[in-house]
């Protein structure tokens, strides 16, 4: 597999929720942490947080507020110039997806996957995006232009992987019985935990 990095697009201003997505607690775990432990199970080590600096590396869009195309571009920048080829592309408004949910997207092979319906989380090559692509673009069209393949998506997993962008929403993920991140069968145990 190519060389791959984790980008977490944190950029927005949470308005809906109310309070910082990323700083959110999941079951005693902040969305920012339960998404860079996922990428950990992965085995990809290289965390990125696009639009706000969390205490992992970050990048900061190229124009604030554009929307989240442009924290890809940003990251996609940073990326290049450390020689990564690939990136898994997540948003911190979904914390509960799990290492199963992203496998897929990973094994899906050149220029990248994403899921129907749901522009993120997206694994893309980085040589696979435009060189006309701009930070206000939707999501859905980097994913067209950049020829992602589209996978089903279970009616179980989308819930996972759409995410929470109000309190009320946080609620009926936090409700929902399923796998988490901490009860993924794909998670290998941690030997000091």
């Amino acid at each position: 597999m190519s060389r791959a990095a984790t980008v977490i697009l944190c950029g927005g201003s949470s308005l809906r929720m109310g309070a910082d997505k990323a700083r959110l607690d999941w079951d005693g775990v902040s969305a920012i942490d339960c998404l860079a432990a996922v990428s950990q199970d992965l085995g990809i080590r290289m965390v990125l947080t696009a639009g706000a600096d969390y205490g992992l590396p970050a990048v900061f869009d190229a124009v604030p507020g554009a929307g989240p195309c442009g924290g890809v571009l940003a990251a996609a920048a940073r990326l290049r110039a450390e020689s990564y080829a690939r990136a898994l592309i997540l948003a911190v408004d979904a914390p509960t997806v799990t290492a199963s949910d992203l496998r897929p997207l990973l094994e899906a092979g050149d220029p990248g996957a994403a899921y129907e319906g749901l522009p993120l989380p997206m694994v893309i090559d980085l040589a696979a995006i435009p060189r006309a692509a701009e930070a206000p673009w939707p999501l859905k069209r980097l994913v067209q232009t950049a020829g992602l393949v589209v996978l089903p998506c279970s009616d179980e997993a989308r819930p996972r992987l759409r995410g929470a962008n109000t309190p009320e929403e946080r609620q009926q993920l936090l409700a929902r019985p399923g796998p988490t991140r901490l009860t993924d069968p794909l998670r290998t145990p941690d030997p000091a935990a």
